[in-house]
């Protein structure tokens, strides 16, 4: 009942800190509710009575004569509960830490991997289709802090448009297939660093780029049956009404999330689509020139404030979730791992108790202090590697089914699984040490007198 009182008082007071950690909105409306606290008292209730009928039963089975004389033995039934739970706990916290582990690997390969093209120091505006929108590019690239400006229909991260559209493949017909599409305006591509394959960028130099020019990435070059890049350029293209040659193919390049595995994608000229204005900024002068775009875009008469974001905080900002999944899985690891050692260091003090004549008998036959460390932490994490024998593939299997949702993910590696062991046996030896050093420098004449 006293644990039901502090608990409810604790959740209470961790809710906001709670979700802020999930990301969620849990309401403690709960405590204003009181058929809700009555049910929660009920559980406690059962609980309680549950966890005390065991060791009421125990002690009722022993015989009156014995238990004045203080002569109690372990049924070996109990020992193997006790034991049992010590694994149960056990288990739990080293899938926790194992998957903790994949979580942050996950993330740490999403962050480093190479998306295909450059998002460092690249300030995106949206301009919403401002009529002066064009206006307010030409006078942004002539700041100092700015060193290139291009617009685009959609930036790497934030999707793309879907197109029913006809390619000419590697036998000549027109092939019909809806392709990612994104609208560019000249020099986006260059901005951005995309590496070119075969073929040729957009050129303003071109009268016929700006209707009748198309750029595939590579996993469209391979839909259309093409052995190499530069077998795709110069074949004709239909799409909206649109009819042209393909001039470029440019390597693969995520421009949704790592979840999302890259599809065929085409690239078109049209600025009439293009809202958003990518500025390839210099990094030691962000404020001012973030100071001097909003003069800039105030001067343009919008009623809309200026509406801007990095794209490598935008395109990090995709795995949020994912960011938020692994500190809940971190800190419930900390707290399985707290209750486990709270159960091993119990079971340790009562095995202790239990041997006190045993570790009494081998020190007068000269065993060492490190000798009965050995013998009496020898027995508990054995049952610890129990659980990592059962906690490594309930793990790998969980895991694996969570990685299922990322196209790109990393691989599960041996290292993960021998660290997340090691450190849970060091933890438990950590807990039982003291119990088994007191124990083995005890005075081997105490000891033998214990009854």
């Amino acid at each position: 009942m006293i644990a039901f009182v502090l608990s409810t008082g604790l959740c209470g007071l961790a809710m906001p800190l709670f979700n802020q950690l999930a990301g969620k909105t849990i309401s403690t409306g709960i405590y204003s509710k009181p058929a809700d606290m009555l049910t929660l008292l009920a559980i406690a209730l059962v609980i309680g009575l549950l966890a005390g009928i065991y060791p009421a039963l125990v002690l009722s089975s022993f015989r009156p004569i014995a238990s004045l004389k203080g002569r109690f033995t372990s049924s070996r039934k109990g020992l193997v509960l006790r034991k049992g739970l010590v694994i149960v706990q056990f288990t739990i916290s080293i899938t926790l830490i194992i998957g903790t582990a994949v979580v942050y690997s996950e993330l740490g390969y999403l962050r480093s991997r190479d998306l295909g093209f450059d998002k460092d120091r690249v300030l995106v505006v949206d301009t919403h289709n401002d009529p002066h929108k064009r206006v307010f590019a030409q006078e942004v690239s002539g700041l100092s802090g700015v060193e290139s400006a291009t617009f685009s229909g959609s930036v790497p991260g934030e999707g793309t448009w879907s197109a029913y559209s006809g390619v000419e493949n590697n036998h000549g017909e027109m092939q019909i297939a809806n392709l990612d599409l994104t609208y560019v305006d000249f020099g986006y591509l260059e901005q951005y660093r995309m590496k070119l394959l075969a073929g040729r960028f957009f050129r303003r130099d071109i009268s016929t780029d700006t209707m009748q020019a198309m750029i595939l990435n590579e996993k469209a070059v391979r839909l259309f049956g093409y052995a190499s890049p530069a077998a795709a350029v110069g074949r004709r293209f239909e799409q909206w009404g649109k009819k042209g040659q393909i001039i470029g193919v440019i390597r693969d390049y995520n421009f949704n999330g790592l979840q999302q595995e890259i599809t065929p994608l085409s690239i078109c000229l049209d600025f009439g689509d293009c809202s958003y204005l990518s500025l390839k900024v210099a990094g030691n002068r962000l404020p001012e020139t973030i100071a001097a775009l909003k003069k800039k875009w105030d001067r343009l008469g919008t009623p809309l404030p200026l509406d801007y974001f990095f794209l490598d905080e935008a395109f990090n900002e995709q795995y949020k979730s994912e960011t938020k999944f692994g500190n809940l899985f971190i800190n419930f690891a900390i707290l399985a791992i707290f209750i486990s050692c709270l159960g091993l260091l119990g079971l340790s003090s009562y095995s202790t108790v239990q041997r006190t004549k045993e570790v009494g008998v081998r020190r007068v036959m000269g065993a060492s202090v490190s000798g009965i460390v050995r013998l009496l932490s020898a027995d508990f994490l054995r049952l610890v590697l129990i659980a990592f024998v059962i906690a490594a593939p309930l793990s790998w299997w969980l895991m694996g089914k969570w990685l299922q949702d990322f196209a790109y993910r990393v691989d599960m590696s041996w290292w993960i699984f021998l660290e997340s062991g090691m450190a849970a046996v060091l933890i438990a030896f950590l807990t039982i040490c003291y119990q088994a050093i007191k124990a083995a420098v005890a005075s081997p004449v105490k000891s033998l007198r214990t009854e």
